[in-house]
């Protein structure tokens, strides 16, 4: 998967364009609206790569799983912010070259989909109910690897 998104830098492009959606988007962007990391993308893009079978660099350098699904709980339900951060990666896929039609656009989409939608929304209570020693989930062309 790393090296058909088109490796870090395919993966780069692809964090970039998907930032610049969710800024425009006026619900997705009230989740950036305390701020974000000034390389937020660049840690996306590290984030996807680990996750798509690329390099360790995430884990390695940021943090685990724990400490990427930390950041995203505790704000309660979020199903319309959800529905529509995945509208803006269908869209940033598009913007970097994918075609919807194309296996990789489905894999990518089904990926980002099911992150959004069950780790990264888990814990809608609190940030202290995620458990430690999480790591990342790894996805392949099958869908989630156990």
């Amino acid at each position: 998967m790393y090296e058909a998104a088109g490796g870090s830098e395919g993966l780069l492009r692809l964090a970039e364009a998907w930032h610049s959606r969710v800024m425009a988007d006026e619900i997705v962007s009230h989740a950036f609206s305390h701020g974000f990391h000034p390389q937020h993308s660049a840690r996306l893009a590290a984030y996807w790569a680990e996750a798509l079978g690329g390099p360790t660099n995430y884990s390695d350098t940021f943090g685990d799983e724990t400490s990427v699904v930390r950041i995203h709980s505790g704000n309660g339900p979020h199903e319309e912010m959800d529905r529509r951060a995945i509208a803006c990666f269908d869209q940033a896929l598009e913007d970097v070259g994918l075609e919807a039609a194309e296996p990789l656009w489905q894999v990518l989409h089904d990926y980002f989909a099911w992150a959004t939608t069950t780790t990264m929304a888990r814990y809608h209570e609190s940030a202290d109910d995620v458990p430690e020693g999480l790591t990342i989930p790894r996805w392949s062309w099958d869908g989630q690897q156990r």
